[in-house]
């Protein structure tokens, strides 16, 4: 068993990094290579990991995923703080970040169904699940805002500065910059299901937990420009950001959580050993 990660004992840094598995299928050897270098970051500044579980996917995510993770995660020496915290449990902070912006006049309900604008702005981004919400779209800014249902039942949206250049430098990839209106458009902050968007929730924990640090898969960067501005809108300080690069199979396609023979658990199964796949993490690229 490797025991090299992070010690809860001795903490003498302010640096508080973080781990945050999505429960929608195993974790494979993309994850964990991305888990592994947050926890070493957090072991090397002598900080703090936490460990929050994004379940908020109620149609994919299930609970021998969640169960699956935490023994992956252990089983390749990560520790972290306790307790762990899960998403689902944390609804009500959540709306307290919706209900700020909306007193700010920062978003606005969209009719709009997901075809609507996607036919509208042609395919997203690669690596991205959202594509450019087209401007005729939104309400005017002079219009009245709407108030927020006690069960909200429409999706409720960023209204991002038009054409304004976001940048940040990032620890592993460096700058990085982007076109609000152009790269990336109006973006979900709560969906019409009720549920509170991956960006919302993920900016509103960082806040809460005093995450110093977030390192995690390249395919976020364009969500971290979306972030930047909810913790402005918040006016909050937002952490550092490191987007590690994505693994890939044999064929160049990246990992998946499809791709079932590279999963931890698989692994685990097949007798590779956690030292196995930690060399594998420090010997490549």
């Amino acid at each position: 068993m490797c025991s090299l990660i992070t010690s809860v004992v001795e903490q003498n840094s302010s640096y508080i990094g973080r781990l945050a598995p999505s429960p929608t299928g195993y974790l494979h050897l993309g994850h964990a290579r991305t888990f592994y270098k947050a926890a070493a970051r957090a072991h090397q500044a002598k900080g703090k990991l936490l460990l929050r579980v994004d379940d908020l996917d109620r149609d994919r995510c299930r609970p021998e995923y969640t169960e699956a993770a935490l023994e992956d995660l252990a089983w390749l020496g990560l520790r972290w703080e306790e307790p762990i915290l899960i998403q689902s449990h944390r609804l009500a902070i959540y709306r307290q970040v919706l209900e700020t912006l909306h007193r700010a006049g920062l978003i606005f309900p969209c009719i709009h169904s997901r075809r609507d604008v996607q036919e509208a702005a042609g395919a997203p981004h690669a690596d991205d699940d959202e594509p450019i919400y087209p401007r005729d779209f939104r309400p005017p800014t002079n219009s009245e805002l709407l108030p927020l249902e006690t069960v909200i039942s429409v999706n409720w949206r960023f209204r991002v500065p038009n054409n304004e250049l976001i940048t940040f430098q990032d620890g592993l990839q460096g700058e990085q910059t982007a076109m609000a209106g152009q790269d990336f458009g109006d973006f979900l902050v709560w969906r019409k299901d009720n549920t509170p968007s991956y960006q919302l929730a993920t900016v509103a924990d960082d806040i809460a937990t005093g995450v110093t640090e977030v390192v995690r898969g390249a395919d976020l960067i364009r969500s971290t420009f979306r972030q930047l501005l909810l913790f402005r809108a918040l006016q909050q300080n937002p952490p550092a950001f490191s987007h590690c690069p994505l693994m890939r199979d044999e064929s160049g396609q990246r990992l998946a959580k499809r791709h079932d023979s590279l999963s931890l658990s698989a692994l685990r199964a097949a007798g590779v050993t956690p030292e196995e796949i930690i060399h594998k993490f420090t010997h490549t690229a």
